[in-house]
């Protein structure tokens, strides 16, 4: 009788998993505190960038409606309507644009990038973020703060506004961009973020 094999009830250290062990850290201990730090912050951002784009909509419906209504039923169209709809589009437009990076959602072709080694796609993913940062620091930040600075004192005459504290809208806007850039360059580096945007299927029919 051999009395070597183990029983049923036997463990041995080439099967036994304890049932207490820690589970797998879903990111390098190393980018646990930064990762925490920036998704505090972006959540932030997020809620304040999505009430300023609710305000401002809500802002563009009611001005166009007031507009139409003045214009057809009073027949006397509002001055001050046709410039306040207008920088209120830009506005929107804008704060929008930054909105959408946050979650990655513009537009981008990603079928050169996937079919390149999981390395690879990982320093094309940090590239391009690179790039974006570059363009919208040359576009956003420097040439935004140009338009705002050279249009300061260029007064909207409908409004108690300067055309130039409109676009300071532009700077303002790079500046979240350049944050979430770098947040979703940390988040490759970490491996918690795919190097290309995700597709999601729910977002499709918006």
């Amino acid at each position: 009788m051999n009395t070597d094999s183990p029983g049923p009830g036997d463990n041995t250290p080439d099967d036994h998993t304890p049932d207490d062990a820690p589970p797998e850290s879903p990111q390098p201990v190393r980018w646990r505190g930064l990762l925490t730090v920036l998704g505090a912050i972006r959540r932030v951002i997020d809620r304040i960038l999505a009430v300023l784009c609710i305000v401002a909509f809500v802002g563009l419906v009611v001005i166009v409606s007031w507009q139409v209504f003045t214009r057809e039923v009073l027949n006397n169209s509002a001055p001050w309507t046709e410039e306040a709809a207008r920088y209120t589009f830009v506005v929107l437009a804008v704060l929008a644009a930054a909105y959408v990076f946050s979650e990655r959602g513009h537009i981008a072709v990603e079928i050169l990038i996937e079919k390149l080694p999981a390395r690879l796609q990982k320093v094309m993913g940090i590239v391009i973020e690179l790039i974006v940062m570059f363009f919208i620091i040359l576009t956003f930040i420097i040439g935004g703060s140009r338009v705002a600075e050279n249009a300061w004192h260029q007064d909207i005459s409908t409004l108690p506004l300067s055309v130039g504290q409109v676009f300071l809208v532009l700077p303002i806007a790079g500046v979240i961009i350049i944050f979430y850039s770098l947040a979703h360059v940390v988040g490759i580096l970490a491996g918690v973020e795919k190097p290309v945007p995700e597709f999601d299927e729910n977002a499709e029919a918006i």
